[in-house]
């Protein structure tokens, strides 16, 4: 009974809790959690990429309940695994309904992993690579209400220009942007939700 109890406080304190004016009820988790959080890791880095290819033209919010889809159809996100993936593996994605059916941002996953493995060999790993952008720090931004926050900024309209020229498809500014703010490229949680300041905490450059 306690334990029943403090567990709905919980809950009661968590849904109490500032926040940014976005996240619907299966996006809270993502943005309490993830979002913004500084990446670092390589297979982190192209699952983010797999998902923000797919977002192209829809909301988070669909992306995130076929997550899980995501990762059984593209291998765990395992980029090797994806690069080779073959025509007859890329037609029976088309039939899966655990994804975005979407032929073209199929093709494109699957040349973004082989584009992805060759900036791998160029720079030692794709995480040198993207930090480059941002000097190596995350970029603090300081907004108070959701209508401040840009879709696209002259960074993200570089990091898509370079990004095309190596060959990655699904990649304009607008895409840039929503990769910068999940993977902690830059802080966009407005200044009043409880995250700005523990994303603040964590970042590594602080």
């Amino acid at each position: 009974m306690l334990l029943e109890k403090a567990i709905v406080l919980n809950e009661i304190r968590s849904l109490m809790k500032k926040r940014c004016q976005w996240p619907s009820t299966v996006e809270m988790d993502y943005h309490d959690t993830e979002w913004g959080v500084h990446v670092t890791d390589d297979k982190k880095w192209f699952e983010y990429l797999v998902l923000d290819t797919f977002q192209a033209g829809l909301s988070w919010k669909i992306i995130l309940q076929k997550r899980e889809g995501f990762r059984n159809a593209f291998y765990d996100f395992d980029v090797h695994k994806v690069a080779q993936m073959t025509e007859e593996e890329m037609a029976k994605l088309k039939e899966d309904s655990n994804i975005i059916r979407n032929r073209l941002k199929i093709k494109a996953t699957v040349s973004n992993a082989q584009a992805f493995i060759d900036v791998q060999k160029e720079f030692g790993s794709f995480n040198t690579y993207i930090w480059q952008f941002t000097d190596g720090k995350v970029i603090h931004n300081r907004y108070q209400h959701l209508s401040e926050i840009p879709t696209t900024t002259p960074l993200s309209d570089k990091m898509s220009k370079d990004l095309k020229a190596r060959g990655f498809k699904f990649v304009g500014s607008t895409i840039c942007y929503a990769f910068m703010q999940a993977a902690g490229l830059v802080n966009d949680h407005t200044i009043h939700c409880f995250r700005y300041q523990e994303i603040q905490k964590i970042s590594f450059d602080n």
